[in-house]
């Protein structure tokens, strides 16, 4: 239910382009504050419940220097376009996205759109808005 409400609740303030949620961008995706992003990792029952696909389209040599905790993915911005199905979800799912400052995961946004992803959603700030916030990051297992 608590996820249900949150997915309601972004969803609703993005169509409007109002709230605490976010604003519609120039173009057809959408964008979300690192503190928008926190606190819906933080209402989820668990993060692989969190009720969107959360991707570092950064490249793999980045990602391994720490990411935010949920991460579903790491593919790097340039192959989004190629790699999409490797997601598994359909055009109404959510995904967000981010980058290290917020530039790359536009573009990866962006494609993801135009490929006919309905709720797309770029992290302004990304990684570099994210740290600067004090929020934790995560290292991959080795």
């Amino acid at each position: 239910m608590i996820l249900q409400n949150f997915a309601v609740r972004l969803l609703i303030s993005l169509a409007i382009g109002l709230g605490s949620w976010g604003t519609v961008s120039a173009y057809h995706s959408y964008v979300l504050t690192v503190q928008d992003l926190n606190g819906g990792l933080q209402k989820a029952p668990s993060l692989p419940q969190k009720g969107f696909t959360l991707i570092d389209v950064r490249t793999p040599e980045e990602h391994t220097s720490g990411f935010i905790p949920g991460t579903d993915f790491n593919i790097d911005f340039r192959e989004i376009g190629a790699r999409h199905k490797e997601l598994g979800v359909g055009p109404d799912s959510h995904i967000v996205v981010y980058c290290q400052s917020g530039q790359r995961s536009n573009v990866a946004a962006e494609t993801l759109a135009d490929l006919g992803y309905q709720h797309v959603y770029n992290v302004a700030g990304s990684m570099n808005e994210w740290t600067a916030a004090g929020y934790p990051i995560e290292f991959p297992r080795r």
